[in-house]
């Protein structure tokens, strides 16, 4: 067991998790074109605290890069320049990505706090690399996973520029959303290499087939978690935030699928409880599902009965990748071929 990755390991596991839950709030609160270029933000490293910062201003030096708003438009400078006491366009070439061109200093910062966040991740991720090097000779497919995690990361970041291009396109989001969790799969079975000790006790097949069966269910639930919020997101931009209460007024067939099968996702893990009970096992991880079950559906019941409280989505997608994490973990655990009792 090698404790200095695993320790990178689970800071990193972490820190990508802290970034899952900062998007979501960046969703739940309007933020996501809170900065409307990428990789900066205005064009700035330190984005802007105050709408006239992006007021053109004359006998001021200006970057390449930077954004201002004229006539609600972005214009970006296309060589550093000093600004004269007359407006010249010359100077400026108008952003053709999108025309989202608003400044809302709440939004801003929360998507700007997101970025780094994720930018501290992605160190998480690279130092976890650069400490596997040293495992090279004897546990080579350890740092060959942990370079698919950089990679990951670095494909991830530009997921976000592409959903910031496309003004917050629903399908884009989901794209990015569901590369966090492969991120997630990746780390989790560096982290089953690195503590290669199995479960106390060897699973029966049927019980095997049951926690496979209920981690499938999982993806499935995901999934259609993910069609459901691309339509709460239109009927956001149809009805604003302020009319949560509409916002799943008519509900499409994703909906009362997604919210029929959480009684299967119970009755299955309710029979994996039992079969774990009956055969010794240890019990931490089915209880640690369970927990997440009935977190998932305690929120899913407010948000659509008590018009979305606030945090219930951010919550609700947070603790969904929790649940697939430890399923995938205990999965992992389970398919390793040593088995002891201090796990």
């Amino acid at each position: 067991m090698n404790v200095a990755i695993l320790n990178w390991n689970k800071w990193a596991l972490l820190s990508v998790y802290l970034v899952i839950l900062a998007g979501s709030v960046v969703r739940i609160t309007g933020s996501g074109m809170g900065c409307p270029d990428w990789p900066k933000c205005f064009g700035y490293l330190i984005p802007p605290t105050e709408r006239n910062q992006l007021d053109w201003k004359p006998n001021s030096t200006y970057k390449e890069g930077h954004v201002i708003i004229v006539n609600e438009s972005l214009q970006v400078a296309v060589k550093d320049f000093q600004s004269s006491n007359v407006y010249n366009p010359e100077h400026w070439e108008s952003y053709t990505k999108h025309d989202y061109a608003k400044f809302d200093a709440t939004h801003t910062w929360i998507e700007f706090i997101n970025r780094l966040l994720g930018a501290l991740s992605g160190l998480l991720v690279l130092g976890l690399f650069l400490r596997s090097l040293l495992l090279l000779k004897t546990k080579p497919l350890v740092p060959i996973l942990c370079f698919l995690a950089v990679a990951g990361m670095g494909f991830q970041a530009w997921l976000g520029k592409t959903v910031v291009d496309s003004n917050l396109l629903p399908t884009k989001i989901s794209i990015h959303m569901g590369m966090a969790l492969v991120i997630i799969f990746i780390l989790l079975i560096i982290r089953a290499l690195c503590k290669p000790i199995g479960l106390a006790k060897k699973p029966s097949p049927v019980l095997m087939y049951l926690i496979g069966f209920a981690f499938v269910l999982t993806l499935a639930q995901f999934a259609l978690g993910v069609q459901v919020r691309q339509y709460v997101d239109i009927q956001i931009q149809k009805w604003g935030y302020e009319q949560a209460a509409l916002w799943l007024q008519y509900p499409k067939l994703d909906f009362y699928i997604h919210r029929s099968l959480s009684i299967l996702v119970v009755l299955i893990n309710v029979w994996i409880f039992i079969k774990v009970r009956k055969e010794g096992l240890t019990e931490k991880y089915i209880f640690w599902i369970l927990g997440c079950v009935v977190a998932e559906i305690t929120l899913g019941i407010l948000m659509y009965y008590i018009d979305f409280p606030w945090g219930s989505q951010p919550l609700h997608l947070l603790i969904a990748t929790i649940l697939f994490g430890i399923q995938a973990y205990w999965i992992l655990r389970l398919k390793t071929k040593k088995y002891d009792l201090s796990i």
